[in-house]
């Protein structure tokens, strides 16, 4: 697998389709620290750690509103490997006007573009969730 964020983002995106109620993924410590930002975010409404014999998975209840559909209205991957993506503090991006969050890699770990501003850094910009 050469983009195991892609992975991840498209795994999300399929259970929501299809009103799954959770998702397993392959655990990473980048893709638990981008599960943890979706739950503090509101987006989804449970995350868990699972140890299995291999590298672990990362199991994430999905989170949907009254009517049924899901609070996740997008997902999209920005930096790819093929392509990095940077921004520095000052031009970060806006995602939706500032409605929804872009997900950030920095020197001070992974972060919210909201987040990346309040400390001044600058990063790699990973995602987009709306």
């Amino acid at each position: 697998m050469t983009d195991p964020i892609a992975d991840m983002l498209t795994r999300i995106r399929n259970a929501l389709t299809v009103k799954k109620e959770t998702v397993e993924i392959p655990a990473s410590n980048m893709k638990k620290a981008i599960a943890n930002i979706l739950l503090d975010e509101g987006y989804v409404s449970g995350v868990e750690f699972v140890e299995n014999e291999h590298e672990g998975a990362i199991v994430i209840t999905l989170k949907y509103t009254k009517d049924g559909s899901p609070v996740i209205g997008g997902l999209q991957r920005v930096s790819k490997p093929g392509l990095r993506t940077y921004s520095g503090a000052k031009t970060m991006p806006k995602v939706l006007g500032g409605y929804g969050i872009a997900i950030v890699s920095t020197n001070k770990g992974i972060m919210t573009d909201k987040q990346a501003k309040a400390q001044n850094v600058g990063g790699e910009v990973l995602c987009y969730v709306y």
